[in-house]
């Protein structure tokens, strides 16, 4: 069994990076408490707290065996809910520019479509079976509580339903809260630094709808994904099935290019993306709900690895540490691995006199190793786009010249298709691309045009 090394750990938002952080936490302290803000539903449902839950997420096979670690037989209870199985590579049929589509090929894993709504249920479900571990929601925290001396959270002051403020006492507390802006009160106050911050302004506007599959949907297929032809177009679109046997579509634009929420608008701009496949599949199927709009305007990536002090008993976690661009669906899976990652920490550090002491800056390593990977692979490919705010590498043109050629690469041959898929998956380190053998076979792509 391991080791107990305090009473009670607090978290803040009970969405993906707070419930895998309270598994994380459940074995190594006597209470785990999750405080949520909004009311949460015993069925699959939106919610308030979550309002890009209503549009396309994906579970990348990272974040995927990262819930499997954290809960054992985790495939299994998707595939129960009703999520639909892919298997990566072939399923879902990828519209490129120059590859229309790009070779579907059967990569050799699954991964599977849902809501987010249902996912988090799913995760929701898994954590309350432990017995120690308790989810309290319609609590809004108001701010972390330090010692005298601003070293060290003690815990967390929020308000309950009935209005009535109160300081609950903690040894940890995570921020999963989502905009982090209780960890940076928390270092304004207590006269701590700040984290250097790196952020692209993507400004993405994007509307989703859901429609029932209908009985003449095409074989070959279970998603399609159009991309742009960038930086001369700025809309995509991603159909992928979801549970009930339904599909869900998001279409999204940039920088002004923004899809409208009613249905007409909303068919007529799926209509003018760039390939035809799913504008064709919808534009008989039969409408469910409403068209549902959101924006997000920046990814933001704090650098807390970089700071020389942090109090003791307090992480930020999730989106508090990293906002993702939500068009490459990797913050789900992100933050299922830094609660993994967390779990490991706190198993290597439980025989020690003081685990919590160093801990921070130990998980902010860790973290910062696990976002390396992602925060690449989307940053580069969004500064195709002249209107893209922030610092561009110094060797861009270089970096979108080699993603061409390793793209070429992967359509001829199935090893390159299924190592970059790794990668993209999160299964593998962006440097898995930059072994001697493969970049020696991009130069020689380059030298050939």
């Amino acid at each position: 069994m391991p080791s107990l090394i305090g009473k009670q750990a607090l978290i803040v938002g009970a969405g993906m990076g707070g419930l895998t952080a309270a598994r994380a936490l459940a074995d190594y302290f006597e209470r785990v408490l999750v405080l949520e803000r909004d009311a949460l539903p015993e069925q699959a449902k939106d919610r308030p707290g979550t309002p890009q839950g209503k549009h396309v997420h994906a579970l990348l096979a990272g974040g995927q065996h990262a819930l499997g670690d954290l809960f054992p037989g985790f495939e299994d209870d998707l595939a129960q809910t009703g999520a639909v199985p892919l298997r990566v590579g072939l399923d879902v049929r990828a519209e490129r520019p120059g590859y229309d589509p790009f070779p579907q090929r059967d990569l050799g894993w699954y991964s599977y479509a849902q809501s987010r709504a249902q996912l988090e249920l799913s995760v929701r479900q898994r954590v309350c079976a432990y017995a120690n571990v308790v989810i309290q929601p319609r609590c809004r925290v108001q701010e972390c509580v330090a010692g005298a001396d601003g070293t060290a959270v003690t815990g967390v002051r929020c308000m309950q339903v009935d209005g009535k403020s109160e300081t609950l006492p903690a040894d940890l507390v995570v921020d999963a809260s989502g905009h982090g802006t209780l960890t940076l009160g928390l270092l304004k106050s207590s006269g701590h630094a700040l984290p250097e911050e790196t952020t692209i302004g993507v400004d993405l506007a994007y509307a989703s709808a859901v429609f029932a599959i209908p009985e003449d949907a095409p074989p070959d297929w279970k998603g399609v994904f159009s991309f742009p032809q960038a930086p001369e177009s700025k809309r995509g679109g991603l159909l992928l099935p979801l549970e009930g046997e339904r599909w869900i579509v998001t279409v999204a634009g940039r920088h002004g290019d923004n899809p409208p929420g009613d249905w007409d608008g909303f068919m007529t701009y799926a209509q003018q993306l760039r390939t035809p496949a799913i504008y064709n599949a919808i534009k008989h199927a039969r409408r469910l709900g409403r068209v549902a709009r959101f924006r997000f305007l920046a990814s933001a990536y704090r650098h807390y690895e970089r700071l020389a002090a942090f109090p003791r008993g307090l992480l930020p976690l999730g989106d508090a540490l990293c906002q993702f661009n939500p068009v490459y669906g990797q913050g789900m899976s992100v933050a299922a691995q830094e609660a993994r990652a967390l779990g490991r920490l706190l198993a290597t550090r439980a025989a020690e006199r003081d685990p919590l002491e160093g801990l921070a800056p130990a998980f902010f390593a860790a973290a910062s190793a696990l976002i390396e990977t992602p925060w690449a692979m989307a940053a580069i490919p969004d500064f195709v786009y002249p209107e893209t705010r922030g610092e561009r590498p110094t060797d861009l043109d270089q970096r979108f010249k080699v993603g061409s050629a390793l793209n070429k690469l992967a359509a001829r041959d199935p090893a390159v298709h299924k190592l970059m898929a790794e990668v993209q998956h999160l299964l593998k380190p962006r440097s898995a691309l930059q072994e001697p053998e493969l970049m020696q076979r991009v130069w020689t792509a380059l030298t050939a045009g």
